[in-house]
């Protein structure tokens, strides 16, 4: 829901014996910048010595290099057989910031995620809701910590420790982690193909399973909490957590349900260059009301239905409308890197973590943080882990970091997680589709595109648009990803017969489970967790 910190990263670290190995890779990105074309790169040994010359953005480079830490954990503890690491994010400190940075070096750090086409990869992100079976409430963070352990010995995982406390599981670039509600989230390995994610999804579900169900838990593919309201829910030991509890309140009146209510499952793409990148976000950013209609799955609230078929979605327009939306900038002829660090550098704060500590800078600015003038943190500069930091604090429908998060689907049982990656891929990785939904959606105006993300929610396929409904629409992208993916040559047409069935029907997933609910359910929603039990 909020992070993913599993992708190829610009450096890996390694151990062999007690040294360190540092590898890194060159990928060439031009950017725009003041009018000006600039290098912003990851680092290849086998050239570091040519690439590092004179000039400002090799510097930059070096400084983007030497500030990150983009493993997603820090250096662990070795405790028999197993790892014990450091709390996330663990990017804290990797260089203590001597100068302060520039908008460049932060426009350079999006910059440094290009790479060429046989280096994308796909990286998809489930969270689920567990429960006990006896019960149905929510399993509490007690039964957690029994289910982490048990997954770390049995699976050979790594802990995650947020102080004397177990806060997820790492194997190698696969992280397992808790949401604020216990929502248990897998965020996958960078893979090449869609028959790889399925199977890590299947893996993974084997494993949970195998543990969970000794202890008399079960886990649920939905987008929002069908049964208990928020005072049932468990609140995690998380320090950034317990911060943003705080502050939402403040910002909008959906924020505490966001946090520990909803589940959802999202992709994460590459993109090649600033260019590539900005064709993706828009036609990404146009087309995510389709994939929320098309994976609407959240028609309950406290054992009656809501009024919404995503709900998930519904609650996004409440929780903090400085940090999430449809982004109209991105259509602006002026948008790229610098444009988004523009308005990354105007979302207010949450956090600074520093010394294994989260420190409360809720609603202040990392303008103030650039010049040094942070009231929570006076006289320190950022380094360029805080602004990695910061940017997963951002919550809009598409969220570019040094890849494009697509965030607009309602979580569900196994088939839709591995339908919503196999839906993006085939309309962003394939040139043919891309362009032709960047033709479609070319006249779309800003007006459209906001009615869209405002009444999806409620009315999914059905939603009028222009001379005919959304359904129609969805029909001709989910032909378009299929012929994307068909192009790729990788047999994985397959995984979009679900969400082809809903497009054709224009019944999403949460309208058959209110048919369920009000007719061989009988108005009770308890056997929704046998329905969508994974």
């Amino acid at each position: 829901m909020l992070d993913f910190s599993q992708l190829e990263g610009m450096v890996l670290m390694s151990q062999a014996g007690s040294s360190q190995h540092v590898h890194y890779e060159i990928i060439q990105c031009k950017v725009r910048y003041n009018g000006v074309r600039s290098i912003a790169s990851n680092m290849a040994e086998s050239k570091m010595k040519d690439f590092f010359g004179s000039g400002r953005s090799s510097w930059n480079s070096l400084k983007v290099m030497r500030n990150l830490n983009l493993d997603g954990v820090g250096i662990g503890e070795r405790r028999g057989h197993q790892v014990i690491v450091s709390a996330s994010p663990p990017t804290e400190d990797a260089v203590i910031a001597t100068e302060p940075l520039t908008k460049e070096d932060l426009v350079g750090y999006l910059a440094s995620g290009c790479k060429p086409k046989e280096k994308w990869r796909i990286g998809t992100e489930h969270e689920k809701f567990g429960f006990e079976f006896r019960t149905l409430r929510p399993m509490k963070y007690e039964q957690i910590v029994e289910l982490l352990n048990g997954i770390s010995e049995r699976f050979d995982w790594d802990k995650i420790m947020e102080g004397d406390n177990i806060i997820g599981l790492k194997q190698g670039k696969q992280s397992i982690s808790l949401e604020p509600g216990g929502q248990f989230e897998l965020s996958g390995a960078p893979l090449e193909t869609l028959h790889q994610t399925c199977a890590e999804v299947n893996s993974h579900l084997y494993q949970v399973k195998a543990v969970a169900e000794e202890l008399g838990i079960g886990f649920l593919g939905i987008g929002f909490q069908p049964k208990w309201g928020l005072k049932d829910i468990p609140v995690m030991p998380k320090g950034r957590y317990e911060i943003m509890r705080n502050y939402m309140p403040k910002v909008g009146s959906l924020g505490l349900d966001m946090m520990f209510r909803t589940c959802t499952v999202q992709v994460n793409l590459d993109f090649g260059s600033e260019v590539d990148m900005i064709k993706k976000f828009r036609a990404a950013l146009a087309l995510q009301p389709v994939a929320t209609a098309l994976f609407a799955n959240s028609p309950f609230t406290e054992g009656k239905p809501n009024g919404y078929l995503s709900m998930r979605s519904q609650i996004w327009t409440d929780t903090d409308n400085n940090r999430a939306g449809m982004l109209p900038f991105v259509f602006y002829d002026s948008f790229g890197f610098e444009q988004y660090v523009d308005y990354a550098l105007d979302v207010p704060m949450y956090f600074v973590y520093r010394k294994k500590k989260y420190i409360d800078c809720a609603g202040l600015s990392f303008r103030d943080f650039m010049a040094g003038k942070l009231p929570c943190l006076p006289g320190e500069y950022p380094n360029l882990n805080d602004w990695e930091n910061h940017l997963t604090t951002i919550f809009p429908e598409v969220r570019l970091k040094r890849y494009l998060e697509m965030r607009g689907a309602d979580g569900g049982p196994w088939r839709m997680l591995c339908a919503l990656p196999a839906f993006w891929v085939g309309l962003l990785y394939d040139e043919i589709s891309l362009q032709n939904v960047l033709d479609m959606t070319a006249d779309w105006t800003r007006e459209e595109r906001q009615m869209l993300r405002s009444k999806v929610p409620k009315s999914g396929l059905k939603t009028p648009f222009r001379d005919g409904l959304l359904k129609h629409v969805a029909q001709e992208v989910v032909k378009l990803a299929k012929d994307g993916l068909e192009r790729r040559g990788f047999k994985e047409t397959g995984f979009l017969n679900e969400v082809t069935e809903v497009a054709r029907t224009g019944v999403t997933p949460a309208e058959k489970l209110l048919e369920l609910y009000h007719g061989k359910w009988g108005k009770n929603v308890d056997p929704v967790v046998e329905e969508l039990l994974f």
